[in-house]
């Protein structure tokens, strides 16, 4: 008689007896693992392409098996996040304003728009918040429908294909790319709220990302020149905005799908936190022109003077 591999032979002439499974010493087995040949349960083997696996080796093989990414660096996913947060945030601050106004079409005239919306002058009265914050804030209902139709139409591709961090930052750098546009060439006492410079920013950069994967890039011009015309024949659209907001999401998703795989993530990062330096620098060089400029106050009672003058 033989004894099978792995058994014990009983006492006495005893039949052998059976290993036991290395997970669950009470379980006397005659099943092996086909790639560490430890025995194992039932419960602890899966099917694998050739034999069965233990759930230790099966866990080591998905440890040890490369994730498939975007050419960006991100994870594949199916489903985005940040798109309806954001368009979730920028309906429930329109709502705000609406009751605040009392009205949908002149919500503008909220005590929101006066604390958060971009007057330049303001800005460099001390009160920087207005570059982020008036990305928020929207002008009527046509106005709020028309950035979060976009932003759903281009950002959902653009956030699985960068995944969730890079697509924030590539939205706040339009955002602040737009304001900063508007800060330094723009009309100092009139106010500008909006979207716009953040969207235009995902349309730049969902042109550069069909122009990384060889994809057709018509559909995409065609909209962004649609809009551009759109921001120049229609009154009151800060195109300022738009294009700074385009300009810095073209750079910044640049940087993001055409990082070397190599250090990819120094490289993003880096690139990334260059563009947020110049920003800054221009903020800061435009403030500086405008003088000791103070505001006191808040809401519609703010007034700004000039120190010294």
């Amino acid at each position: 008689m033989t004894v099978p591999p792995g058994s014990q032979p009983g006492a006495d002439g005893a039949p052998p007896q059976l290993p036991t499974c290395v997970r669950h010493p009470d379980r006397p087995t005659g099943l092996r693992c086909t790639r560490c040949e430890r025995p194992a349960c039932p419960e602890c083997l899966r099917d694998a392409s050739v034999g069965q696996q233990c759930v230790d080796c099966v866990a080591q093989g998905a440890r040890s098996t490369r994730q498939a990414v975007t050419v960006a660096g991100a994870r594949l996913s199916d489903k985005p996040i940040l798109v309806p947060v954001l368009i979730a945030v920028n309906v429930i601050v329109f709502a705000l304003t609406a009751v605040q106004a009392g009205s949908i079409g002149s919500n503008f005239t909220a005590p929101l728009f006066d604390d958060f919306a971009l007057w330049p002058i303001l800005v460099a009265g001390g009160q920087w918040w207005r570059l982020l914050s008036a990305g928020f804030l929207h002008i009527g209902l046509l106005h709020l429908a028309m950035n979060m139709i976009a932003l759903w139409v281009i950002g959902r591709d653009l956030e699985l294909l960068l995944g969730r961090v890079r697509f924030a930052a590539v939205y706040v750098l339009s955002l602040l790319g737009g304001s900063a546009a508007v800060f330094l060439f723009g009309d100092e006492l009139r106010p500008v709220a909006g979207a716009s410079g953040a969207v235009y920013g995902l349309m730049g950069g969902i042109a550069v990302a069909a122009l990384r994967l060889k994809v057709s890039l018509r559909p995409v011009l065609v909209v962004i020149g649609l809009n551009i015309v759109a921001s120049v024949v229609i009154p009151g659209i800060s195109l300022l905005g738009h294009l700074g907001g385009l300009v810095l999401g073209v750079l910044a998703t640049g940087a993001l799908v055409y990082a070397p795989r190599n250090r990819q993530v120094l490289i993003q990062a880096g690139a990334l936190g260059v563009l947020l330096v110049v920003l800054l620098a221009v903020v800061i060089t435009r403030d500086a022109q405008f003088g000791n400029v103070v505001c006191f106050g808040s809401g519609a009672e703010t007034r700004c003077g000039v120190l010294g003058s």
